[in-house]
C-alpha cells in the first residue's frame, strides 16, 4: 500500500529531457579509449620489444633470467638456450625466461 502511493506522487518525466543514447554511452567509450592508451598500448609495445630481444639472442650474450640467474649463453635452440652460470656449469632455460641482455663484460 505504501509503495503504490509513493509511485503515484512522483511527477512524470518531461518528454524532451531524456538524454540521447550517444550522451549515455560517451563516458563508457571515453573510458575504454583512455584505458587503451594508458594500459594496453604500452604493454603491447613491451611485448614486441621482448620478443625481438629473445629472437636476437646469440651465443656469447650475457643475460639475466626471470629467476635472477646471470650467465652467458652457450647454446641456442629454437625454444631453449643453454646458459653457463659458472665454469663448467650449464643450465637449460626457455628463451622466454630471459629478461635482459646485459652489456658485454658484465660477468667476470
Amino acid at each position: 500500500m505504501f509503495i503504490s502511493s509513493a509511485f503515484a506522487q512522483t511527477a512524470p518525466a518531461a518528454a524532451g529531457s531524456t538524454p540521447s543514447l550517444l550522451t549515455q554511452m560517451l563516458p563508457l567509450v571515453l573510458m575504454f579509449v583512455v584505458l587503451y592508451f594508458i594500459m594496453i598500448r604500452p604493454q603491447m609495445k613491451r611485448q614486441k620489444e621482448h620478443k625481438a630481444m629473445v629472437e636476437a639472442l646469440a651465443k656469447g650474450d650475457e643475460v639475466a633470467t626471470a629467476g635472477g640467474i646471470l650467465g652467458r649463453v652457450s647454446r641456442v635452440g629454437d625454444t631453449y638456450i643453454g646458459v653457463e652460470i659458472a665454469s663448467g656449469v650449464e643450465i637449460q632455460l626457455q628463451r622466454s625466461a630471459v629478461v635482459q641482455v646485459l652489456p658485454k663484460g658484465t660477468l667476470k
